[in-house]
């Protein structure tokens, strides 16, 4: 991690690695920023998640809904699309934007018109993402999908008749004892105490070094909430988070605080498309080439963030690594990270079965 930071892989990270309940090890590297100055990073510090939003906020919401019998996961949403856009749209599938295989584009640059916009940016926004072509049918690709979980965001507001940040906050996070995860909407008077959180990019269009406000484009442009991201928090929340879903999935039939039977439906990879890695919100390790490294089980569920963050999970040695790193840090064309994440979880891995 110390040469991590030194070779430039990022400027800054924190990890924790932890055995069922037990942390092994909970430590920052590195810095939160490097410009204007150099600030050290702390285990507290607060990282922009940004995707790791889909499965620890969005996909939860979803899981919640049906588990109250709101929603179902097969239900065609043909009562939500206009059919006559497309005659493969009534094929989108809760289960299909979860899985990314609904055929959606896997992101456009809507910000750049979004910005120019004075009316009410997010209905702008879902009606653009509701008109655009399917790049395949419905069910018969995987392609990783920004666009499908904002739709998400949308079945779950229309559903639910609440925010998506509100009711994740005041549901599950708030509840759970994790303060500082959750979503940090964009405010005229700026970010209050910017130092806890981890710098992101010195934006070229926000003509500003990102801090405690969301880096991705599309999702600051409609005010810092949406279901692919904007999602902020520390390692050992999303430890938290994640040590209470992987109690539920452990004890299906005893009362928990999420409902086993459909924490282990969510994270079983789906069948369909052939060839997917992709469980529901959450992904599952590649048999060659993963992010994970070699030693994860397939049995394992995780997720990476475009601005250097990352959990993995084993199911079976119930072994989960989270990885918070600021590595578009000034820039986002430091992709030194992609070799570097399955090095240190072989790593970690190696350590924890030589304990």
């Amino acid at each position: 991690m110390h040469s991590a930071v030194e070779e430039g892989v990022f400027p800054g990270a924190v990890l924790l690695a932890a055995q069922g309940e037990k942390i092994l090890l909970h430590q920052a590297y590195g810095y939160a920023s490097v410009i204007p100055e150099k600030q050290p990073l702390k285990p507290e510090t607060i990282f922009d998640l940004a995707s790791l939003t889909k499965p620890l906020a969005t996909t939860l919401g979803i899981m919640s809904l049906i588990e109250k019998g709101l929603l179902s996961l097969d239900q065609s949403l043909g009562f939500w699309l206009d059919k006559s856009q497309s005659p493969e749209k009534p094929g989108i599938t809760l289960r299909r934007l979860l899985a990314h295989s609904a055929g959606l584009p896997a992101y456009q640059p809507y910000y750049l018109d979004l910005i120019r916009q004075s009316v009410d940016k997010k209905a702008t926004l879902r009606n653009w993402v509701k008109k655009e072509p399917l790049l395949y049918p419905p069910g018969s690709q995987t392609l990783y999908s920004d666009l499908g979980f904002i739709v998400l965001e949308w079945l779950f507001e229309k559903t639910a008749d609440e925010a998506l940040d509100t009711w994740i906050r005041n549901n599950i996070y708030i509840p759970l004892g994790l303060p500082h995860l959750g979503y940090r909407p964009i405010t005229p008077s700026g970010v209050p105490d910017p130092e806890i959180y981890a710098a992101t990019e010195d934006c070229p269009w926000r003509n500003k070094i990102l801090r405690g406000e969301v880096h991705d484009d599309n999702t600051y442009a409609v005010g810092g909430i949406s279901g692919q991201a904007g999602l902020f928090g520390t390692a050992f929340e999303v430890f938290q988070l994640l040590r209470t879903l992987k109690r539920a999935y452990d004890q299906p039939r005893n009362p928990n605080f999420f409902k086993g039977e459909w924490v282990r439906i969510f994270w079983e990879r789906q069948s369909r498309p052939r060839g997917t890695t992709r469980a529901l919100g959450f992904d599952t390790p590649t048999n060659t080439g993963s992010s994970a490294g070699r030693y994860f089980s397939l049995k394992s569920v995780g997720h990476l963030g475009f601005t250097g963050t990352s959990f993995w999970l084993d199911l079976e040695k119930d072994f989960l690594v989270v990885l918070l790193t600021n590595r578009v840090h000034p820039t986002r064309d430091n992709e030194k990270i992609k070799p570097f994440r399955p090095l240190i979880h072989d790593l970690l891995f190696q350590e924890m079965m030589a304990l």
